[in-house]
Order: structure tokens, then sequence, then C-alpha cells
């Protein structure tokens, strides 16, 4: 079984994950990027940031795939609430993704990724299956500082785009064009796409950290400093100390 990839846009959002590897992890960098190859909490691992962005998401789970033949990749990271039903503080584990800016009409449809003939990415049910399970146990475990509320846990589709969303009425129109969106983020879509080329399970893991609204810059930055961490570790450190992901 090849290493599982592990993905994030921000440093903050892996920081604690590449300082958990074990001694003798070694670095390769390739495209302006740092790769970090070993093993964390008992599973072979590459780390990466992948930087902001669909084209920086892509090309480094390219990179990922194709240098370092890994068996399955999983993005983690902050996202933007947009369904109603999602707070800040909780979780969402994508079962799809789609780009919520790809409009290639009247050639194809919208939202449909030219010559893919398909919106959405499905995201791997069993390892996805286990983010969830490893999530849940998160929310239910009191890890996270005492003012901060008991997180839920959502499963649902997560939405892209090449756009940091922080107006009210551009929030509005993206929850009317796509109801069952449960949060946007700036790369999972694109990984997804990669990974679906090259037939490459895939899993993405979002926290809440704003709601796409005036607030979003503050609120994410506050998020991002003193949380996100927090969340990262805290569900997958159990989850690959377990064995799970070496043995299946």
């Amino acid at each position: 079984m090849g290493r599982l990839a592990i993905l994030g846009a921000l440093h903050e959002e892996i920081a604690d994950l590449l300082a958990a590897m074990d001694p003798g992890a070694e670095t390769r960098r390739i495209a302006m990027r740092d790769f970090q190859v070993g093993t964390l909490w008992g599973t072979p691992c590459v780390i990466a940031l992948s930087r902001i962005g669909k084209v920086a998401a892509s090309a480094t789970a390219s990179i990922v795939i194709q240098e370092f033949g890994v068996s399955r990749v999983l993005f983690t990271g902050l996202a933007g609430g947009l369904h109603p039903s999602v707070r800040v503080g909780d979780v969402v584990v994508a079962d799809a993704l789609m780009q919520h800016d790809m409009d290639a009409r009247p050639l194809f449809g919208r939202h449909e990724i030219p010559l893919l003939g398909r919106e959405r990415f499905d995201a791997d049910p069993a390892l996805s299956a286990l983010l969830l399970e490893s999530a849940r146990e998160f929310a239910g475990s009191g890890g996270l500082p005492a003012a901060s509320e008991q997180p839920q846990v959502h499963h649902g589709l997560i939405a892209t785009g090449d756009v940091f969303v922080n107006d009210n009425d551009l929030a509005h129109s993206l929850r009317e064009r796509l109801p069952d969106a449960l949060c946007l983020e700036m790369e999972g879509a694109a990984m997804a796409q990669v990974c679906h080329e090259f037939g490459v399970p895939f899993a993405v893991m979002r926290v809440i950290s704003d709601s796409a609204d005036h607030a979003a810059k503050a609120d994410f930055t506050d998020f991002l400093v003193n949380l996100a961490r927090v969340y990262t570790a805290g569900i997958l450190k159990p989850l690959l100390q377990s064995g799970v992901l070496r043995n299946a």
C-alpha cells in the first residue's frame, strides 16, 4: 500500500502534522513546494502545503500522485459555511465536490467540467467514513477550548471556487444556486478532479471558520491562528494511530 498524502492550503492548517512526523522525515522540494516524506503517527505519509486556489491544489495533487505514488489523497483545512445548518466550528466531510465558478456555457452546462461530462466528483466512501467517525469522536471529546461550542459534523457537498467569499450578496446568490452545498473553499474540487483523472481515491475534510459574509476575513484569520491546528491534529491523530490506513 502506498503512502497517504495530506495536503493543506495554509501552513497553520498542517503545522501540527509536520511537527509530529517521526524523526528522519525527508524533505523533497519540487515545483517550489516542500514535500515532507516520512511517518506520521505510525502511518506512511507525504505532507505538503499546496498553497491557495485551484491551480495550486491541482499542481500539488499531480505531484504527490506522480512523484510519490500515493495511494490516497486527503485535503484538510478551513472553509466558509454556506448551508443554514452549518455553523462556525463545525466539521464538513465531503461526499462530493464541485466547482461553483466553472461556467463554459453555451458549450457545456453550467458547472460541468468540459470533456469529462460531470459536475461533481465523489469522494472515496471508505476514507470519508473513517474521517466522519474520527471527527464525531473529536467533536464529543471536549478537546476544544472551554469557550467553544461542541461542533457538529456534516457529510455532503463542498463547493470550490477561485474566490474568497466575504460578501453577503454573493453568499446568498450561491446559496440559492447550490442549495445542497454545505460550505465554500478554494481547492478541494480541483484536487478531486486530478484524483479522478488519475484514478486515486481522495477525501476532503473542512472546518468552518466563517460564514462567507462581510465578517469572513476577520473570522477566518482568528480561526486560522487559534483553532485550525487543534481540529486537524485532533481528528487525524487517532485515525492514523489506529493503523486502519496502513492496512486498508
